[in-house]
């Protein structure tokens, strides 16, 4: 629950640029009663799930390579594999879960905190009414809008921390390789949630 913080901060400000942007490009054409729902859809399918993908890939995947990569070049996973335990079964299997089950619902929590930082932008700098913003939104929304967007979280989830418990169970190299260790996570879990993400919206705009 630490990550809420950053995470909140990243998509709020996110919502607000778009619905600021959107808004004054749509006036021209008198649209921007519509910006509920171009900016709503874009977060609840695109930005809310990536974004918070993202900004845990950086802090938690960090850790998480960090905090194994610390043990592996103090040989405490040897120590493990000599008392007859599974390294992936007691270090790794945990933070996966954990990341399987707090991403979706930070990803949840992202979501209506970039919808409302876009509200407050369209009340304050568009005159667009608060009851009229959900109204718009909610007659847009279909159930392929949430649920692309929660299902792109789980994988996200699972990608972040396979790579951020392979690069730390093997690191090598003292300190040194604890730190480019955790590089490699961050950038890797990144690439990862942006190109794949391509690659899944494909996927559900065809189901």
């Amino acid at each position: 629950m630490r990550s809420l913080s950053i995470v909140n901060l990243t998509v709020v400000f996110t919502g607000m640029v778009m619905a600021l942007q959107m808004g004054y490009f749509l006036g021209r054409f008198g649209a921007k009663i519509f910006i509920s729902r171009i900016v709503g859809v874009t977060i609840l399918r695109e930005l809310g799930p990536v974004l918070t993908a993202i900004m845990i890939g950086g802090r938690v995947g960090a850790g998480i390579t960090a905090e194994l990569g610390s043990m592996a070049v103090t040989e405490q996973v040897d120590a493990l594999r000599a008392l007859g335990s599974s390294p992936v079964q007691k270090l790794v299997v945990p933070r996966v879960a954990a990341l399987l089950i707090m991403l979706p619902l930070l990803t949840v929590v992202a979501n209506l905190t970039g919808i409302l930082g876009a509200l407050v932008i369209s009340v304050a700098e568009l005159g667009v009414s608060a009851d009229f913003y959900f109204n718009s939104l909610l007659q847009q929304l279909i159930f392929d809008d949430v649920f692309s967007g929660l299902a792109k979280s789980v994988f996200f989830a699972y990608a972040i921390g396979l790579i951020a418990c392979y690069n730390g169970l093997t690191t090598t190299g003292g300190a040194d390789g604890v730190g480019k260790a955790t590089t490699a996570t961050v950038v890797q879990a990144s690439i990862t949630v942006l190109v794949s993400d391509f690659f899944l919206t494909k996927l559900f705009l065809l189901l």
